[in-house]
């Protein structure tokens, strides 16, 4: 697909220096001796997994993690990285996924003795960190069993590289104490004779929150594409914004006061109103609200106008002289903050990333010019 056609109708623009920009700033948030393992779940929180691992691992990402074998598979093909899966790989994945060298996420030793079942079967060794259930009480071995911890690394075709948990980030002190449940684990660990391999517990925001934690890695996703975490004040700029979701004007209209645009049925037009049918709707991602918010167009902002429709939406450009058909339209950037998008359309920050759509072209740009489709 050429640039003019994906930016036809609805787009998405990564700016892949703003990408480069954030992984540096969190190199330099947990210094040179943290790892930094860019998660590209939810084909990378939807800018697209298979670009930006390949951006990222020029910049010298070699680990990356994703939630499922899918998406392991797909970054492998693209870079050639390691890859750790952080959800499940079910029995019927594992042979496939020993053989293309994924890391196993183990969280229970009935799970880590199947995957040595299916290395043994393809006659490769299982690479695999252990998941610990410090407290967010999803998955892992509770802190308590050590019996099974202990029977994980001891497994004959189980490589066990790392040991990991996630914290639930409610509060400072929760965090101290699944931080001390994880610490004990890695000590028992040691004193039983097993390397722990790569220690690691933050995310993003424990990243920004809780330097003292680092350990030997930090995954860090959502801060990559451009999302601050919540309460981190961003003074300095460190991490950028990298993502536009853009639209066009289809259509422009006169429509007389009371009338009402689309399906809904309750916001009348309190005036003569001259309005603009955008080519975006729900299926692309942006949400289902009604009357809700403003897009840029014309470097001026329009409210949006009655339900946002599957393909379709409409807005209010009464007081922007000179709309017309093809007109280029911003629903997310250009002074449209993450923030503010999220709190008009009611949807957490990641999410609002995650659902644009497939049907949505990804324009990769670098210094303002597109690199790739």
């Amino acid at each position: 697909m050429t640039d003019e056609l994906a930016r036809s109708r609805c787009w998405m623009e990564i700016d892949l220096d703003g990408v480069a920009w954030n992984y540096r700033s969190a190199q330099a948030i947990c210094g040179g001796g943290v790892q930094i393992i860019p998660v590209l779940k939810a084909n990378a929180y939807g800018l697209g997994a298979a670009a930006l691992s390949r951006t990222l691992c020029d910049l010298g990402a070699r680990l990356f993690a994703v939630a499922e074998p899918n998406e392991a598979m797909e970054v492998i093909r693209a870079c050639g990285g390691d890859v750790l899966v952080l959800g499940m790989i079910a029995p019927p994945q594992m042979e496939e996924a020993v053989r293309a060298g994924m890391i196993a996420t183990v969280y229970d030793i009935e799970q880590a003795r199947l995957l040595n079942a299916a290395a043994e079967r393809v006659g490769r060794d299982a690479r695999a960190h252990v998941k610990l259930d410090t407290g967010l009480h999803r998955l892992g071995f509770d802190p308590g069993d050590m019996d099974g911890i202990l029977a994980a690394f001891a497994l004959p075709h189980v490589r066990v590289e790392g040991l990991f948990t996630h914290l639930a980030l409610r509060d400072a002190e929760a965090d101290a104490a699944q931080i001390e449940r994880f610490k004990r684990v890695a000590d028992a660990t040691r004193r039983a004779g097993r390397d722990c391999g790569l220690l690691h517990a933050c995310d993003s925001i424990g990243m920004v929150r809780h330097p003292q934690w680092h350990f030997d890695a930090v995954r860090a996703g959502a801060w990559l594409f451009g999302v601050v975490p919540n309460r981190y004040p961003n003074a300095n700029g460190e991490c950028r914004p990298c993502v536009r979701l853009m639209t066009r004007v289809v259509q422009v209209r006169s429509v007389a006061q009371g009338e009402y645009l689309g399906y809904d049925e309750t916001h009348p037009l309190r005036r003569d109103s001259v309005i603009a049918t955008l080519s975006a709707g729900f299926a692309d991602g942006y949400p289902r609200v009604n009357s809700v918010g403003e897009v840029c167009i014309r470097g001026r902002r329009a409210p949006v106008a009655g339900l946002t429709c599957m393909d379709q939406m409409t807005v209010d450009v009464t007081d922007i002289p000179g709309v017309r058909p093809g007109d280029a339209v911003t629903l997310l950037g250009d002074g449209i903050s993450l923030k503010q998008y999220c709190a008009w359309t009611g949807v957490h920050h990641n999410e609002a990333l995650c659902r644009i759509g497939r049907r949505v072209p990804r324009v990769y740009v670098r210094g303002e010019m597109p690199a790739s489709v």
